[in-house]
């Protein structure tokens, strides 16, 4: 008996190593996109093809502090990839999906159990075949086993498909971290950008408020006309009504860096740096379009997300085709508790069930055609994904390459109107002109100031932007050993390649 059981086992050991898969081959898809990122003026200052980062190396391998050189913006980082509530929730949906992957690995494995019962049953005489109350007692404990036997691959297919959901949730968690590292560092650089704001308007309104003054004195004094002093007052009104909308703006900015932390900004930073002082790497080689396809987590999560669909449809193939279990019990069984254990007391039970589908109302049909129909979703979301992280690369490269020219001209421009508001107070004040140039000026000063402040905060977040697009901020210090999204994948495939080498080993023993 023994020997029998230990060749049906490893029968079965054999027959699982080779049961068949009906998923279909998965082929990836291939990029819808150029070979390469578009040219043209726009372009034209770009590094050249083999240009490498200041760090030597591409953006994915460079760490977030080795780009962002602000002490004071490092420490939010770090505070914010350990306290933001989003990505909190990211990596417990991880543990989630790895959890409900192991719950679908252990169905291709006998479930085993131990049970133990003792019952005692009194029959009351009329109800008695021997015509006066009777007393029965039934001990047994026994071992009891199950085993879906996956010929046709449908346990496995759903447990393929737990993996790659797994694996596709743990890329989205890198994409979020990505993602918050490229937040803090554009919420940051944005408040920076209304310190600045607020300091010029705050000049423009010193300036509006002495101008005022004066005008003031010559309207008192019956030099000036009322004209003047109404257009002058005007503007005094005007710049404090701007100063007040960005206080407000610049505290909202500030909020908004609190909720991306995930915690009350520390007393204690480090000292930053201003806006115009902010020194990112800005060379970062964009390498070729099929780099992306390793490089972005977006496009690896969509990826994985259409091999759990093609995993899936071989589920779907497996539930026209039988399934097969065995199931049985071995252990004692005896009417008295002290005999349960003795010899003669040995009972057993062996049943395998073979489950064929005969009319299932087309719900088999259905539920195949539901699998191929989510695939082909999932190759259009994955070509979308690329087609998406292309448009952005080339957009971001498009910026990078004439930002630096606008940059120059915007302060050149600044600096004319500069001169231009002090040449016109001062033919105002000489009686040359009216006060309508000095207003003209001074609002034109006003706009060239923000403009550059604007270019200077939109040059440094597109290079905080292209960095992330590029697959940057995964890792925190250049050199640093990569870092896996599926930190845990090299495990689960050593244990599939165990089972299998197990079941290989049983069946050579079996022959």
């Amino acid at each position: 008996m023994n020997k029998l059981s230990l060749t049906a086992l490893g029968v079965a050991a054999a027959f699982l190593s080779a049961a068949c898969t009906l998923e279909p081959h998965y082929t990836q898809p291939a990029a819808p996109v150029s070979a390469a990122y578009p040219t043209g003026p726009a372009y034209d200052s770009q590094p050249g093809a083999d240009a490498r980062s200041a760090q030597g190396h591409s953006a994915a391998d460079i760490g977030w502090r080795d780009f962002f050189k602000d002490p004071r913006l490092q420490k939010l980082i770090e505070l914010a990839l350990q306290n933001n509530r989003d990505l909190r929730v990211s990596v417990l949906k991880v543990a989630q999906a790895r959890a409900q992957y192991r719950i679908e690995r252990a169905n291709l494995m006998p479930t085993v159990s131990v049970t133990g019962t003792g019952t005692r049953t009194r029959t009351p005489a009329d109800l008695s075949y021997v015509g006066r109350a009777t007393v029965a007692s039934d001990y047994d404990a026994a071992a009891g086993a199950s085993w879906e036997l996956d010929f046709f691959g449908k346990v496995r297919s759903l447990s393929n498909e737990a993996l790659h959901t797994y694996l596709s949730t743990a890329q989205a968690r890198k994409a979020a971290e990505i993602t918050l590292v490229s937040e803090v560092a554009d919420q940051y650089l944005t408040m920076l950008a209304y310190d600045d704001t607020m300091k010029v308007t705050k000049q423009t309104l010193d300036a509006a408020q002495k101008s005022y003054e004066l005008t003031k004195t010559e309207f008192d004094t019956g030099t000036g006309s009322e004209l003047d002093l109404r257009e002058a007052a005007g503007v005094v009104q005007q710049a404090h009504a701007n100063y007040e909308s960005e206080v407000r703006l610049r505290a909202q900015a500030e909020n908004a860096l609190v909720l991306l932390v995930g915690a009350p900004l520390p007393a204690d930073l480090p000292e930053g740096l201003p806006l115009d002082s902010q020194a990112l790497l800005a060379d970062i080689p964009a390498g070729l379009p099929s780099d992306l396809l390793t490089r972005r987590p977006d496009i690896l999560e969509a990826e994985e997300t259409l091999k759990a669909a093609n995993a899936n449809i071989g589920a779907a193939r497996a539930a026209f085709f039988p399934s097969i279990s065995l199931t049985g019990q071995f252990g004692y069984a005896s009417a008295s508790l002290g005999s349960l254990f003795k010899p003669g007391q040995l009972a057993w039970d062996f049943g395998p069930t073979i489950t064929m589908p005969i009319f299932e109302g087309g719900a088999n049909k259905a539920s195949l055609d539901v699998a191929k129909l989510e695939k082909d979703e999932d190759v259009a979301a994955y070509e979308k994904a690329i087609q998406t992280a292309f448009r952005e690369v080339a957009d971001g490269l498009a910026a990078r390459g004439t930002y630096d020219t606008q940059i120059s001209d915007l302060r050149a421009y600044t600096e004319s109107e500069q001169r231009r508001y002090t040449l016109s107070d001062l033919r105002y004040r000489n009686g040359v002109d009216s006060y309508l140039s000095v207003l003209s000026a001074q609002t034109d000063l006003y706009s060239a100031q923000q403009s550059l402040i604007s270019a200077n905060l939109s040059r440094l977040t597109n290079l905080v932007d292209l960095y992330q697009y590029l697959g940057g901020g995964w890792i925190a210090q250049t050199g640093d050993a990569p870092r896996n999204a599926d930190s845990d994948r090299t495990a689960m495939e050593t244990s599939n390649a165990a089972s299998s080498a197990s079941a290989a080993s049983a069946a050579t023993a079996v022959r």
